[in-house]
């Protein structure tokens, strides 16, 4: 059941971000729902290249953008809280606003600075009113203070590997 909830949610985000932005996600497949094991892989193998990358750790509430092995920024960040999990897998970041509005069921939230969107409806944006980070409160995004967000953003590019992991 929690499956089946988890790919209604992606659905739905996917649709939102088709309605949002007017186009249709990149035919690219989504990794999620993946074993640890593989996970770790794709991070070795991220950590032997000169590529830029970005490792979401839901349980350490962490955000870390790599080029290669070299750790060039790290930063606390909120997570989906149990009851809308932000997905784990393999991703590739797709869109980049630098100002969005965000609706969901019971959320309509204007002017969301610094919006990062990856495959299969995630995302991570800056989040002007949260005021505490280090724990899992998102509807399922990635959520930063914004002064970090607009660093990731401005440091980020469309195709760059994410990785969300616990």
């Amino acid at each position: 059941m929690t499956k089946l909830l988890s790919q209604c949610k992606k659905i739905c985000l996917q649709t939102s971000l088709i309605l949002a932005l007017g186009v249709a996600p990149l035919d690219i497949p989504v990794f999620a729902d993946i074993p640890p094991e593989q996970i770790n892989q794709r991070i070795s193998q991220l950590k032997n290249s000169n590529q830029r990358w970005i490792e979401i750790n839901v349980t350490t509430q962490r955000l870390i953008a790599w080029e290669g092995n070299n750790s060039v920024y790290a930063v606390i960040i909120a997570t989906g809280k149990p009851s809308t999990p932000t997905e784990t897998g393999m991703f590739t970041l797709e869109n980049k606003l630098p100002l969005a509005r965000l609706r969901g069921s019971n959320f309509d939230v204007p002017d969301v600075p610094y919006v990062l969107y990856y495959e299969g409806g995630g995302a991570i944006h800056g989040a002007y009113w949260l005021g505490r980070f280090g724990r899992p409160v998102s509807h399922g995004t990635t959520y930063m203070a914004v002064n970090h967000a607009r660093w990731l953003y401005n440091w980020a590019t469309v195709g760059v590997p994410v990785v969300v992991r616990e």
